[in-house]
């Protein structure tokens, strides 16, 4: 399994009044760690989406399960890894630790899509490709 790791650190725009992160900026923390997932797999400047012909891999669920909060001036280690692929879609799980503990688990259903051929102004799933795959055993 492969398995990409990334430090973010929590910034004062991050939380809430109560000095919390706030939620959905934990949602953009999981979108951005799937993209450095995928830039991690290939070689340096490769541009993915061109390389495969597809727009990218659009979220189509989401969810968190909240273990110990995070602050201003947090330092987390996220984890992200593909869980599971099937044949136009994949989920991916993310990990988020402030320092030994885990803080907050990520998960995430995204698509293979590329234009239709028929309307470019529509969205249409595509089989993934075996090579892609092959970059993450």
């Amino acid at each position: 399994m492969f398995v990409n790791r990334r430090n973010v650190h929590i910034e004062w725009g991050d939380c809430d009044p109560a000095g919390i992160v706030f939620y959905p900026r934990y949602f953009a923390i999981f979108d951005a760690s799937t993209h450095a997932l995928f830039e991690a797999a290939f070689p340096p400047g490769t541009r993915i989406f061109e390389h495969y012909g597809v727009l990218g891999y659009p979220l189509v669920n989401a969810r968190a399960e909240f273990r110990i909060p995070s602050v201003y001036g947090d330092d987390l280690m996220v984890e992200s890894h593909v869980s599971e692929w099937r044949n136009s879609s994949f989920s991916v799980e993310h990990k988020l630790y402030k320092g030994e503990r885990l803080a907050l688990e990520g998960f995430e259903t995204r698509v293979w899509a590329a234009h239709h051929p028929d309307d470019p102004k529509r969205i249409v799933s595509r089989p993934i490709p075996q090579d892609l795959l092959d970059r993450f055993k």
